[in-house]
């Protein structure tokens, strides 16, 4: 192994680290048709503590002599705190301490704002004081007596008034954040537009939604002498362990972070929270354990969201379909802190256009911070982009999934680099035989019937390809059971399996030899779980691991029997030499030293200069109902190229969840805020509509392009999580316009903006 500087894409930022990265050169896999475990459908390694109950999550942890936070919100959008009389709440039976910006100090917490409580508030569910008592109840109940008197500011929940605005100054920089809009640039856009024989501009807008995972945001925080214990529901162990060490100013070796099941995060849980710090606070002055776990209404006010977006594009294009520039100006509201809203990545590298000019613009307003959402920036960027590229295909009078093969890119557009492999042409084929393209409108809107149908494609782009440092430990016990070690998260994602199954399949053993650890920072190191890195990050440090575990046991097995390596035959667990068996891994095990079996696995340097991307397209297929604007949505069909399946069942429930979010945000989802109070009106889950059952499609087929991506990593693994979601709002938006000949440019698409452009039409 050797010490390396390594860079990857981990939700749209380069990740530059120094670690250690495996030097082994592995040969891939054989297809998965002729594997025994990877590919499979293998039922979840976690699938029955799960249902049974046993499966411990961070909201379930319960210690002895456990308290309890509850944290006071702002429930006005800005203002400064004049005064905060606690003396009612202090005397509350049961209340143990109360923490304000008066009586703690500034732990430099440098996440979603500079301190931990901060005298100025500047948004609906900002925090006030953390309240500690014996039960929740009396924490709640003390909370309630709290007086807090304000200095009421200007405010703005919305992003264009905000950026135009001269009075309101949210932040002393302004109302900007990351100082100045990210542009990028290539070509002479000018040029190209004066080139162009056609012009198509528009302008696009999208909702911010909500995360809403199952399980909310909690932690519970323990010192246990000068050594802090935190299990948190987070989705990056030591991305917590480092930011609570370093506010605290202790060694990142004094904190060990615990997750080992979580109920689901899509980026909220990438940061460590403020909660969480809190927690560690309390914990100490009191030294008891103290738990803190947000309710449903702060899940949605403070913990983040994908931010909206408005977005206008210009595309230059000849009359033979060939596009020669690109325009996209792009601003956002990311909430009271500074975030990022960018959208035009999709717009940046999709297509083969020599002219691009892009500009996003991310704008401070009075509400809830964003926060990375399943594929940040790319899930909005691809709505308006596929949306242009069905109405330039329109106006020249081409087929829509033509023109998008007429521009397809074969290599990097930014960077201009080879990609690892690039399938999206055999994913349109099939994707386009399966939904029946052939049978769509021809002239949009053009069914008689009062139920319109319609068949819309879009087509995503995202990195996925992960990266070192990465680690796996490996180790066989005495009694023959293969422990597999590393500091991952399972999201619930299925992680667990498919680490299991790659330990099986290596070491030719069954499934239920494997013991797979995870969700521990005492753990080998593993990155944060986001960006749909998990898998092609880790898979081939387990692999290493695996390899070097069999190696291991060829020289255990050799000395043990006397019988030189080179005679030994190694299959299903056992040696054997001249056809006979001799020795196997439970035997092994029981003879050699306890610790002689175990290994470190790392995972392996990207290749320089090679481009790691995923690639696919969505198609959708919907029924309008023209009287009541009600979108059904008939069929998906989601053909991608995603590298190397590692479980066929796992990976089709990640498709089915994607495209059930990415319905919910073409359909349904939306906050809703009150723009004269500066107030959220649908911070729960009944007037928040995330989709049921009853609006998921009548049929999800999902296709998987290749058998693997050669060049990715030694497994040959690209991630999912973010593609299955990417597509699937525009699809849908594609489809509607086919069924009723109406371009609806904003998201959600509700019964109402239907009948309104209908109507006006």
């Amino acid at each position: 192994m050797s010490i390396k500087k390594s860079k990857h894409f981990f939700e749209e930022d380069f990740v530059e680290k120094i670690g250690e990265v495996s030097d082994e050169n592995y040969k891939q896999l054989p297809p998965n048709k002729d594997l025994k475990y990877i590919g499979k459908k293998i039922p979840r390694y976690d699938g029955y503590a799960k249902v049974s109950g046993k499966a411990v999550y961070t909201f379930d942890i319960n210690l002895p002599n456990m308290v309890y936070g509850k944290i006071l919100r702002s429930e006005i959008p800005h203002g400064k705190i004049k005064s905060i009389d606690i003396s009612k709440a202090k005397s509350t039976d049961g209340v143990l301490d109360i923490l304000t910006f008066e009586n703690t100090p500034d732990y430099n917490w440098y996440g979603n704002s500079s301190k931990l409580f901060d005298q100025v508030v500047r948004y609906e569910g900002d925090e006030i004081a953390c309240i500690c008592a014996e039960t929740q109840k009396d924490a709640e109940e003390a909370a309630k007596k709290i007086i807090i008197s304000y200095e009421k500011l200007p405010f703005e929940v919305d992003a264009e008034k905000s950026f135009k605005s001269e009075n309101l100054k949210i932040h002393e920089s302004g109302n900007i954040s990351r100082e100045k809009p990210d542009e990028y640039s290539r070509g002479n856009v000018d040029d190209g537009f004066e080139q162009s024989e056609i012009i198509v501009e528009d302008t696009y807008s999208t909702q911010i939604a909500i995360h809403n995972p199952t399980e909310v945001h909690c932690s519970v925080a323990n010192w246990e002498g000068e050594k802090l214990k935190i299990w948190d529901s987070t989705q990056g162990i030591f991305e917590v362990r480092n930011s609570i060490a370093k506010s605290l100013g202790i060694n990142e070796e004094n904190v060990q972070v615990i997750k080992e099941y979580m109920g689901g995060g899509f980026g909220s849980k990438l940061e460590a929270g403020k909660y969480t710090l809190m927690a560690a606070i309390l914990s100490k002055k009191l030294k008891r354990p103290v738990k803190i776990v947000l309710d449903r209404k702060e899940m949605n006010l403070a913990v983040g969201n994908r931010p909206d977006s408005k977005q206008t594009l210009k595309l230059g294009l000849k009359k033979d379909g060939t596009i020669l520039a690109l325009n996209h100006y792009s601003i956002a509201n990311v909430g009271a802190y500074p975030s990022g809203g960018g959208c035009s990545w999709p717009a940046r590298t999709m297509y083969q256009i020599p002219n691009v000019k892009t500009v996003d613009y991310s704008i401070f307003t009075n509400t809830g911070r964003s926060r990375a959402f399943r594929a940040p920036g790319h899930v909005q960027g691809t709505f308006a982009l596929d949306a242009i590229m069905d109405d330039a295909a329109e106006k020249i009078g081409m087929d829509p999934l033509e023109f998008r093969i007429k521009n397809y890119a074969e290599k990097d557009q930014v960077w201009g680099g080879n990609y690892s492999s690039k399938m999206l042409k055999e994913a349109y084929k099939i994707g386009a035989e399966k939904i029946g393209w052939g049978k769509r409108n021809k002239i949009p809107g053009s069914e008689k019937s009062y139920l319109k149908t319609g068949i819309g494609l879009a087509s995503q782009i995202w990195w996925g390809g992960g990266g070192p440092p990465a680690h796996a430990n490996m180790k066989i016990a005495k009694d023959g059971l293969v422990h597999v070690y590393s500091g991952t998260q399972d999201l619930g994602t299925g992680t667990y399996t498919f680490i299991s199954q790659i330990a099986a399949e290596i070491l030719e053993i069954p499934l239920n030899k494997i013991k797979v650890h995870l969700g521990d920072t005492d753990f080998p190191f593993g990155p944060s779980s986001g960006g749909s890195t998990t898998a092609p990050s880790i898979s081939p440090a387990v692999r290493d691991a695996a390899e070097k575990m069999k190696k291991k046991l060829f020289s255990a097995a050799s000395a043990l029997t006397n019988i030189s390596e080179d005679k030994l035959i190694y299959s299903e667990g056992s040696f054997s030499s001249e056809n006979i068996k001799i020795i196997n891994i439970d035997e092994i095990a029981n003879q050699v030293e306890s610790d002689s079996l175990f290994t470190k696995g790392s995972r392996e340097e990207n290749i320089e200069g090679i481009v790691v991307q995923t690639f696919g397209a969505q198609f959708a297929k919907v029924e309008v109902d023209t009287l009541t604007g009600n979108v059904k949505v008939i069929k998906i069909v989601a053909a991608h190229d995603i590298g190397r399946t590692l479980n066929r069942q796992t990976l089709e429930n990640q498709f089915h969840g994607g495209i059930m979010q990415g319905l919910g945000f073409a359909l349904t989802e939306e906050r809703i805020m009150d723009s004269d109070y500066g107030k959220m009106l649908n911070p729960n889950m009944h007037d928040y509509k995330i989709p049921t059952m009853l609006d998921a499609p009548t049929e999800i087929e999902v296709i998987i392009v290749n058998d693997m991506d050669e060049l990715a990593n030694n497994m040959g693994v690209k991630g999912i999580g973010e593609p299955a979601m990417i597509p699937t709002a525009a699809a849908i938006a594609n489809a509607v316009y086919n069924a009723i000949g109406v371009r609806i440019k904003s998201l959600p698409i509700t019964p109402d903006k239907i009948i309104n452009a209908l109507y006006k039409n």
